[in-house]
């Protein structure tokens, strides 16, 4: 028998990029063309906008795109088909920007408003909104199609839910964290090959008006606050379906709530968010959180013979993924003692 120990490292970086112009909180973020725009929130004073800032991450710089129709607070936003998308506003009412000709137009409206922060997802180009306030429960579900500018109602979730996350991973949109009244840590997972809702591990720390992003297949959640403590959360939590397990990441440098993520080139950002013990306490800060992989311990065997010299071939051993790397393997077994090691 042959056994070996293998560990995969990877390191992880919290940096600041550019401030924001302007410091605000509850508000959506889409990454369009390598580029990352912010959409409404609240001003302080706790004025809403309709202002758009864009990020360039190539040149760590802010500019303004078209403004929004109207200002919008708690909103949501989504990209698909290299257009960005604004919902959760008014009675219902969601907007695209077009990049080419830097404009906004109105689309069909959704049934339900979906305010106070919906979580959305996209799979295959369609628009998944869940949660929010304005819905009879806080619990439904739609899908919006760009190209037939139309909406359909979905199974609803089982946690009633606003001020909550989302994300897509192989087809699946993963809802967690949120609030009624007081925080969940409720995990839920649609499928929408059968419409139906599944209940995952629950996330480690109930939080709301937090952010979550998707990177390496692992939903990752940061910040929020603690509904009615006002209580600020630094906390970075990761999900992995797999194992339907959740790990531990280092915390934010700086806490704060009513925040969204963006990623671009494997890279998670994070601006504005409101960091006080008020409610309303926009920032400017701009945090790019570059994730882990995680360290993993596995134990591989097999009973073929391993060869030696420059060439070790041990069955069923893979280690995938286009990140470096650092893999450490200890072997043992008496298989080795023929080829003179001990």
């Amino acid at each position: 028998m042959f056994v070996s120990t293998a560990w995969t490292q990877n390191g992880y970086t919290w940096q600041l990029g550019a401030q924001m112009p302007e410091g605000r909180q509850e508000l959506a973020t889409g990454a369009l063309n390598g580029k990352m725009y912010v959409l409404g929130g609240y001003e302080p004073g706790a004025n809403s906008t309709a202002t758009v800032q864009v990020y360039n991450p190539t040149t760590d710089t802010w500019t303004f795109a078209h403004d929004l129709p109207y200002p919008v607070n708690h909103n949501a936003a989504a990209v698909a088909g290299g257009r960005l998308y604004s919902f959760g506003a008014g009675a219902g009412e969601a907007f695209v920007y077009d990049p080419n000709s830097d404009s906004w137009s109105a689309r069909a409206s959704s049934h339900y408003v979906h305010s106070f922060t919906a979580a959305v997802g996209v799979i295959d180009d369609k628009i998944y909104v869940a949660g929010g306030t304005g819905t009879p429960s806080q619990r439904e579900l739609e899908v919006y199609d760009p190209v037939a500018n139309t909406w359909t109602i979905k199974a609803p979730m089982s946690v009633h839910r606003n001020h909550t996350a989302g994300g897509v991973i192989d087809g699946k949109f993963y809802v967690v964290g949120g609030r009624i009244m007081d925080s969940t840590n409720a995990l839920e997972m649609y499928d929408p090959q059968t419409n139906t809702w599944s209940t995952r591990a629950p996330m480690p720390t109930p939080r709301s008006g937090i952010a979550a992003a998707v990177v390496n297949n692992e939903l990752w959640v940061f910040g929020g606050e603690d509904v009615p403590e006002l209580a600020l959360h630094a906390e970075v939590e990761v999900y992995n379906p797999v194992s339907n397990s959740w790990r531990q990441e280092p915390d934010m440098t700086l806490a704060r709530h009513g925040i969204w993520a963006s990623v671009i080139g494997n890279k998670i950002y994070i601006p504005g968010g409101g960091a006080g013990a008020s409610a309303i306490s926009p920032t400017r800060t701009n945090q790019i959180f570059t994730p882990t992989q995680g360290t993993h311990l596995g134990n591989i065997s097999t009973r073929a013979f391993v060869q030696t010299e420059d060439n070790v071939m041990i069955g069923g051993f893979i280690v995938q993924g286009t990140t470096p790397k650092r893999v450490i393997i200890r072997a043992i077994g008496p298989e080795l003692s023929q080829y003179g090691v001990p």
